[in-house]
């Protein structure tokens, strides 16, 4: 049985572009993102819609709550906003370290910042159907 902080976990947050950061911006996270969320065990989507960031989280409890934090002090995004999070049973992202897309509709993350919990996972899962990653 996995401890605490080895148990799988998730965390989806909306956030979105800081004031004087260009969306190009995101080219400079997913990269590097790849390699060191892989070092770390964790996996996970990011969508970018050219002002709101929307990301999905799953891997070892303590590094994913960790990364939260990092996330939470990053400059690039302001207004963080945790709409759900919890014990995971199985990656839904397995494949990917980082899976990332952009997303036209606009209003998409912004019906999404206004969920919590199970509906904001709903919510989640039915944007990602849509997506190519």
């Amino acid at each position: 049985m996995a401890s605490l902080s080895t148990a799988l976990y998730e965390v989806l947050y909306v956030s979105q572009l800081a004031p004087g950061m260009q969306p190009g911006v995101v080219a400079e996270i997913a990269g590097p993102t790849r390699i060191a969320n892989a070092a770390l065990d964790i996996t996970g989507v990011l969508i970018f819609d050219g002002q709101r960031f929307c990301q999905q989280l799953e891997g070892p409890r303590k590094a994913v709550l960790k990364l939260v934090e990092r996330i939470r002090n990053d400059a690039r995004h302001v207004a963080m906003e945790v709409v759900h999070h919890g014990p995971l049973q199985d990656r839904r992202f397995r494949q990917f370290s980082l899976a990332f897309s952009t997303l036209e509709d606009v209003d998409a993350l912004a019906r999404l910042e206004a969920l919590d919990g199970r509906a904001a996972l709903d919510a989640f899962s039915a944007v990602c159907r849509d997506l190519e990653f």
